[in-house]
C-alpha cells in the first residue's frame, strides 16, 4: 500500500475504531495498487455490532476535506456503504452486520440445507472475509470467523459447484440461442454470464473462494486442478476481431464447458 493511502487508511480507522458498535475493519485489496491503477480504490469493511452513528454524523466525523459524500442502503441490521472523494482518492466504506456475517459462515460450514440462499451470489463475501487486510480488531470475532471458513465441509463445495455449473450450462445454451437467433446483444450478455460462471464452478472444484471480478483471469489460470486445455481456450475465448467468429467462441465455450464437466 501506498504511503499516501496508508494514512488515509489509518485516519479512517482511527474514526471507526472509536464507535462502539464497530466489531472490525479490514482492508479490500483493490487498495493495493498504486493510486494511478484504473481498479485502485480505498475499500474498507466494517463488521459491526450495536448501532453505528447516521449518515450525517459520519459525514462530519470523517473530515472536513471529504468530498462527493454519498450513502446508500444503511438500516440497522442491515449492510450500507458510504461513498466519498479525499482528494482524488475514492473511498468506499461498507457496513456489514456481525450477526449476519455469521449467519452466511454457518451455511458454509454447518447449515448446508440452508445454501440455496446464498448460490446465486457465489463466494466473494467469503473471500473478503478470509482476505481482507485487519486493520482494527475489537476482540477475536474475525478470527474466529477465519477459522470457520478455512475448511468448508464437501457438502459446501459440492453444493455450489453444483449451482456454478448449472447457471454455466444455463448460459452456454443462451449462447447457442442467441447465435441462432442472430442476436448480438443477447450473446454477449450470455457470453459474460457462460465464462463467469465456468471460472466459478473452477474456483469450487479446487475449493477457493472466489475473488473479485477484476481478478478473476489471474486467480483461475493458477488454479492447480483445471482442464489441460483450459488456459489456451479462455485466452482464445476472450480474445476480440480477427478469426474469433461467434460461431468459433461458441464451439470453444462448448469445449470448454465439457472440460469442465468431465473434472
Amino acid at each position: 500500500m501506498k504511503y499516501k493511502t496508508k494514512m488515509l487508511a489509518d485516519r479512517l480507522v482511527s474514526v471507526l475504531s472509536q464507535w462502539p458498535g464497530v466489531e472490525c475493519v479490514s482492508l479490500n485489496e483493490a487498495a493495493l495498487p498504486d493510486t494511478l491503477d484504473p481498479y485502485f480504490a480505498l475499500i474498507l469493511d466494517v463488521f459491526y455490532t450495536g448501532v453505528i452513528p447516521e449518515a450525517e454524523e459520519r459525514n462530519r466525523l470523517f473530515g472536513e476535506d471529504i468530498a462527493a459524500f454519498e450513502s446508500a442502503g444503511q438500516a440497522i441490521g442491515q449492510a450500507g456503504k458510504d461513498r466519498f472523494l479525499v482528494g482524488a482518492i475514492p473511498v468506499r466504506i461498507e457496513y456489514k452486520s456481525a450477526a449476519r456475517v455469521e449467519e452466511l459462515v454457518s451455511f458454509a460450514d454447518s447449515r448446508q440445507e440452508s445454501l440455496w440462499l446464498i448460490k446465486d451470489s457465489g463466494t466473494y463475501g467469503f473471500y473478503r472475509l478470509a482476505h481482507g487486510e485487519i486493520l482494527f480488531s475489537r476482540t477475536g470475532w474475525i478470527d474466529a470467523i477465519r477459522v470457520r471458513l478455512r475448511k468448508p465441509n464437501d457438502a459446501f463445495w459440492a453444493r455450489m459447484r453444483e449451482a456454478a455449473q448449472s447457471k454455466m450450462e444455463h448460459f452456454l445454451g443462451d449462447l447457442g440461442a442467441a447465435l441462432a437467433h442472430g442476436d448480438d446483444f443477447y450473446y454477449l450478455i450470455s457470453s459474460s454470464g457462460f465464462i463467469k460462471f465456468a471460472c466459478l464452478t473452477l474456483f469450487c472444484l479446487n475449493r477457493r473462494f472466489e475473488p473479485s471480478h477484476r481478478a478473476y483471469y489471474d486467480h483461475v489460470i493458477a488454479l492447480p486442478k483445471l482442464p489441460e486445455s483450459f488456459p489456451a481456450e479462455l485466452e482464445n475465448f476472450l480474445r476480440d476481431g480477427g478469426e474469433m467468429t461467434l460461431e468459433r467462441r461458441y464451439a470453444l465455450a462448448q469445449l470448454i464447458a465439457k472440460g469442465i464437466v468431465a473434472l
